[in-house]
């Protein structure tokens, strides 16, 4: 499948918990755990009791009411996981990765962030081997590498802007 066949249309919604049908929270924890789970091969609680304190972004394909979403993201409110908001659970399904989609997705998880928390930080627990992908979007290093789920990891941050 191309890439623009791929990606177009997609319907992206961004919504807080409560909002979402639970279907598609079904579906979002069915396309994450294809994600860090059996791709990752990562043993890990998704489920962690922090998505009711988040909004969730999903792009979903047009026409595919019944399908996973092909990218989504969790922001977590100020106060959840750190003091400052925090972007995560950010994935891309295999299919259309090197599309851009992984780009866009975190693109409007920062943007919704920065809409719900105007002039906030945010926080993220990145997958070092992903630490120059997130520096382009200002994110810098604070303290040492870490294991979380035997995967290394670095803590990112966004310094409040404006």
């Amino acid at each position: 499948m191309s890439a623009s066949r791929a990606l177009a249309p997609l319907d992206w919604r961004w919504l807080r918990f409560d909002a979402l049908s639970v279907h598609e929270l079904r579906r979002i924890y069915a396309a994450r755990q294809r994600v860090f789970v059996v791709e990752q091969a990562c043993a890990f609680l998704d489920a962690d009791g922090d998505d009711e304190r988040a909004f969730h972004l999903a792009a979903w394909r047009d026409g595919d009411a019944d399908g996973e979403p092909v990218a989504c993201a969790r922001v977590l409110d100020p106060g959840t996981k750190y003091a400052e908001a925090s972007i995560g659970r950010v994935i891309t399904a295999l299919p259309f990765r090197r599309t851009g989609l992984g780009r866009e997705v975190f693109a409007r998880a920062v943007a919704g962030a920065e809409s719900a928390w105007p002039g906030a930080a945010i926080r993220i627990s990145a997958q070092s081997r992903l630490e120059r992908f997130y520096a382009g979007f200002g994110f810098e290093v604070v303290g040492d590498r870490y294991l979380e789920d035997g995967i290394d990891h670095s803590e990112m941050l966004r310094m409040a802007t404006g």
